[in-house]
Formats: structure tokens, C-alpha cells, sequence
């Protein structure tokens, strides 16, 4: 028999934005940002009831196909609830839609956090298998789940000598997911400051996505696979590398015609030795730079309709709390 939630059960949760591959680490590397959106979900006994304010809020449905809600759904479905006869569902939305910052994994994440934390303690694998699962890449994902920076890849079959790649058994909670997302989570250098600047236009990750080639050269593959080794020493151990090893040959410039007004910002903050990237499929531009060099990104100039934020790094990922009945 399928379990049941109690009426009146309910769950906030608290989900950073992010940004994903940082130049070279295209699919596996992510930054979690001090961005927040947060949700809260409490059961109730007649109908679904969704709210949102801030991002987006004139832009996603109020139903069920609302992504926090599909994925809620989704969650309590593997594992094993029956779906509640009434959900209200309030979303307050800091992070920008379609900029590049990992919004739409930020949702997911929520939607599979609450479901989680309604069932039991938060379960941060089973979210960060089903959130990498849904994106179709972990990068994004990850850094939401665990926070800090994270290096990210999907476990298939051949990886861990069975056909469906799934957790173990002594979990069938989790028997569905396939293949499973493992994650490293790196700790980033502390003089290492992201800035964070997001133009007033946006990009959506499937238009992003869509101007990259099917093939790459052997060439290319070979300079980003070194770019991204050096990367995570650059983060980690000796941010003075940061310049060279933000370097990227597999998707940025491919990008260029989507974004121009992105890449000519690149182009000027790398040409003033900033290690300036695309954030994420874009259009958001992510500077990673130091104290010492804080206050000359700081004050570099920018073209109208950008914001400069200054986030800081989320070193902690999301968090669940019960709400009180």
C-alpha cells in the first residue's frame, strides 16, 4: 500500500542559484550562489493551490505543470506516497529566469527537496540523481544540491558492472533512477570572489544549446580537458591561474551570434585580465576574480541594462525545515 502524507504536514525550502561550467568545465563543473529562491509546500485536503512572486511570477503556470510541482510529484511518486488530494505550493523567486543562473535546476531541486524532507530527513543523492536526470546534465543540479563547487558527471551502466546503473538494493526508493549522478564537492580558495553581471535580456538554455555543433575537434577537446584540470587548481589552491585556466574552446565562442553583447563584455574583461565567462548557457557574464582585484571589476565599466551583483558563494546547498502545522 502506498504511504499518505498527513494534512497539515508541511516543508519550506531554500534552493541557491548557480552557475555551470565555468569556461572549460562545460556539463560538469558548477558554482553555488548566494541567490535563493525559496518554497514552501503544505498538504492539505481539497485542491492544489500555487503562488508565486518575484522572478518569473507573470510567466509559469499555477498547476500542476508548474516544474516545482512536477517534480514534487514526481519525487513522491518514486517513492512510494500517494499524491496528496491538496498541495499549497508558495514560490518566492530570487534567482533570474533564463539568464544563465541554473533557475530552472533551482526549481527542480525544490520540487524534489520538499518531497524528500515531507517523507523523511532530506535525501540530497536521490535529489541530485533526479534533478541531474531531468536537466540531462549535473552541473546546474549539483551545486543547488551540495552548495560550494561542485564536479559533477552521470554513472552509466559499464561504470559500475550493471545493466541499469541504479543505487544499491538495499534502497528500492531509489531503484528507478537511472543512471545515477555522482558528485564531487571541491572547496573553493577563500580569496576567490564570483561577481556576478546579468544583462536585461534573456536566453533560453534550449536556444543556447542548439548552436552547438554535434562534433568537436580532437584539438579542442584535448585544450578544454586541460583547461578544466587547471581550473580546479585554480579555484582551490592558486586563484592567479584563474585567467588562463577559464579559457574555453567548446561552447562559448559557438554561442557568440546568440549573445554578442555577452561576448564583447568577455572579450573586454579577459582583455583586462579578468577571468570573465559565460555563466551557464548565458547570457550572464561570471567574473571569478580575488579581493585584491575586487575593486577594479567593481568598478569596470558596463553597457546599459547590466546589474553587477555580488552574491557571494552559497557554501551551503539546500536546506529543508518543517513549517509548523
Amino acid at each position: 500500500m502506498p504511504r499518505r502524507l498527513v494534512p497539515g504536514t508541511g516543508v519550506r525550502v531554500e534552493v541557491p542559484a548557480s552557475s555551470a561550467n565555468l569556461g572549460p568545465g562545460f556539463d560538469t563543473l558548477g558554482l553555488a550562489l548566494e541567490l535563493r529562491d525559496t518554497v514552501a509546500v503544505q498538504v492539505t485536503g481539497d485542491r492544489l493551490v500555487v503562488e508565486v512572486v518575484g522572478e518569473g511570477a507573470e510567466e509559469v503556470p499555477r498547476d500542476a505543470s508548474h516544474l516545482v510541482v512536477a517534480c514534487l510529484l514526481e519525487a513522491l511518486h518514486r517513492l512510494g506516497v500517494e499524491p496528496p488530494a491538496g498541495l499549497k505550493v508558495v514560490c518566492r523567486n530570487v534567482v533570474p529566469h533564463s539568464r544563465g543562473l541554473g533557475s530552472s535546476a533551482a526549481a527542480a531541486v525544490a520540487g524534489y527537496a520538499a518531497a524528500s524532507a515531507l517523507v523523511g530527513p532530506l535525501d540530497r543523492d536521490l535529489v541530485n540523481d533526479l534533478a541531474g536526470a531531468r536537466e540531462g546534465h549535473p552541473d546546474n543540479s549539483s551545486a543547488s544540491v551540495f552548495g560550494g563547487m561542485t564536479l559533477s558527471w552521470t554513472e552509466q551502466a559499464e561504470d559500475v558492472g550493471e545493466q541499469s546503473g541504479s543505487r544499491a538494493v538495499d534502497k528500492p526508493a531509489r531503484a528507478e533512477v537511472a543512471p545515477r549522478v555522482r558528485t564531487v564537492r571541491l572547496h573553493v580558495h577563500p580569496d576567490v570572489v564570483p561577481v556576478v553581471l546579468v544583462p536585461d535580456t534573456a536566453l533560453s538554455t534550449a536556444t543556447a544549446r542548439a548552436a552547438l555543433p554535434a562534433q568537436v575537434a580532437h584539438g579542442d577537446a584535448a585544450a578544454n580537458a586541460g583547461r578544466a584540470a587547471l581550473l580546479v587548481e585554480a579555484l582551490t589552491r592558486r586563484p592567479q591561474l584563474l585567467l588562463p585556466a577559464t579559457q574555453d574552446r567548446l561552447h562559448q565562442e559557438q554561442r557568440r551570434a546568440d549573445y554578442p553583447a555577452t561576448m564583447t563584455l568577455v572579450d573586454r574583461l579577459r582583455a583586462a585580465g579578468h577571468a570573465a565567462v559565460v555563466s551557464g548557457a548565458g547570457p550572464t557574464v561570471l567574473v571569478l576574480t580575488t579581493a585584491t582585484n575586487l575593486p577594479a571589476v567593481q568598478s569596470f565599466p558596463l553597457a546599459e541594462g547590466w546589474l553587477r551583483l555580488l552574491p557571494g558563494l552559497a557554501t551551503e546547498g539546500v536546506v529543508a525545515r518543517p513549517l509548523p502545522a
